[in-house]
């Protein structure tokens, strides 16, 4: 927990200085000092001082915790607000700890910072807007975190709908009797594969110019994948409860912009499934339709993410009549191999919009790369009794599913974000991004929605 100073006893001073290797951390010579290296002056961003507030937080933490008084004076003294929301970020992130179901409870050993040195920056509504977007990051941890047994379609539409109602957000779960008579055949080829049956799950936060367009956050909600009939082999099932990450992000972005009272219209979308083996199974050559119209030759089972965002980004600009959307999915191996989790990959068909992203992504701090869509790619998902192939014909994985994805985004301002590198911690990860799930997206979208609200 981060709090403002107010003469309260603390055990720990934590002291930035321009000087030494960026992101090393010492000891002073007074008691319980620790010395927070930031780098030469000139070269300070706000990642850099995330990574430092993380490391020195968690040095604190496994130091026995306790409570830290920490000089935000150099951060603000070179980005200002930017800066001091950066160390109040880093240091809320680095101490998440996972949900578990342990029957002996380690004890945590906490970390109450207190900051000084804010100078003439409202830190105060610095303060606050960080911590609400932090808090909802975690809970787009924590639903990633989630095992698949205790996170079923209608288990995390349940638990997002309660959320909502206590988030003052406005939620409408679909039932498959709903989305069937909505034309979602291809949300329902992947859904109808399981026992646990699938859900619409939309959000609307109206904050903006009542009756405006608002934008739309499509997030990919497979809460468990098994690859289907195209089953995936060795250790590649570990870690496909997390294949709703996605959709975790898209509903933390959309409370944290009610929280905050951002003033943007904006709705979520999670087509939440489970992909797995059945008598009611999808199968490759299995010709499927579409709540656009659009016919689908099946190559794969396991490319079932984007059938369930393509019915997805339909009913965002049909039914919720969005006027710009962005999807987000845990979506192809391929970009994860390609980027290795330190940037997630885009596509767009629009550059003005894809330039916002680039803004919302320099203030959270999120790394993005744009990915080629040059129209000879569209062969990559040419079918021969289709309208579109949802697999590809020669390699390119990442680049085909975004080719499918942009096929039912028409002539609306799309953004198609591949987080498949990104969702859990790795060996590139940053400190303020513990073991297991990070929450990325979530805050790059609420920053975008905010840049389009700034932009009315």
């Amino acid at each position: 927990m981060v709090q403002l100073w107010k003469d309260e006893a603390v055990q720990w001073k934590l002291t930035p200085r321009f000087e030494g290797k960026s992101g090393a951390l010492e000891m002073g010579d007074q008691p319980r000092q620790l010395l927070v290296n930031l780098g030469d002056r000139e070269k300070v961003t706000a990642e850099a001082l995330r990574r430092a507030a993380a490391k020195a937080v968690k040095q604190v933490a496994s130091l026995g915790g306790g409570a830290a008084l920490l000089d935000a004076a150099p951060a603000v003294e070179v980005l200002g607000a930017e800066g001091l929301a950066a160390l109040i970020q880093g240091a809320e992130l680095a101490l998440y700890r996972q949900e578990d179901w342990k029957e002996e409870k380690a004890g945590d050993k906490t970390v109450d910072l207190y900051l000084e040195g804010t100078g003439d920056v409202d830190a105060a509504a610095v303060l606050a807007e960080t911590t609400a977007l932090d808090r909802w990051i975690c809970f787009a941890r924590d639903l990633v975190n989630r095992p698949a047994n205790k996170l079923t379609p209608d288990m995390l539409a349940q638990c997002v709908a309660g959320t909502a109602r206590e988030a003052g957000v406005e939620c409408q779960v679909l039932d498959e009797k709903e989305t069937r008579a909505l034309g979602m055949e291809a949300f329902h080829a992947v859904g109808d594969s399981s026992a646990n049956p699938p859900r619409l799950i939309v959000l609307r936060w109206r904050g903006g110019k009542e009756g405006a367009a608002p934008i739309a956050l499509v997030g990919k909600g497979v809460t468990f994948d098994s690859g289907g009939y195209s089953l995936k082999t060795g250790g590649s099932m570990r870690g496909m409860k997390g294949d709703m990450a996605g959709g975790a992000a898209v509903c933390g972005a959309l409370f944290a912009l009610a929280e905050n009272r951002v003033p943007v219209n904006a709705v979520a979308v999670i087509p939440a499934v489970e992909n797995r083996i059945s008598p009611a199974s999808f199968l490759p050559d299995d010709v499927i339709g579409s709540m656009s119209g659009k016919t689908i030759e099946i190559g794969s089972t396991d490319a079932e993410g984007r059938l369930i965002l393509a019915d997805a980004i339909t009913y965002a600009i049909r039914e919720e009549k969005a006027c710009k959307v962005v999807d987000i999915a845990t979506l192809t191996g391929a970009m994860a191999r390609m980027l290795g989790g330190v940037a997630a990959g885009v596509m767009a068909n629009d550059d003005a919009f894809f330039a916002d992203l680039q803004s919302a992504a320099e203030r959270s701090g999120e790394k993005f790369w744009r990915v080629p869509d040059y129209p000879e790619y569209k062969q990559l998902i040419d079918s021969p009794v289709a309208d579109l192939f949802n697999s590809s014909n020669d390699g390119c994985g990442a680049i085909a599913a975004g080719m499918f994805l942009a096929a039912f985004a028409g002539e609306t301002p799309w953004l198609h974000l591949d987080i498949a590198g990104n969702a859990w911690s790795g060996k590139l990860s940053q400190p303020y991004q513990p073991k297991g799930a990070t929450g990325m997206g979530a805050a790059t979208l609420y920053q975008l929605c905010k840049l389009m609200g700034e932009k009315v």
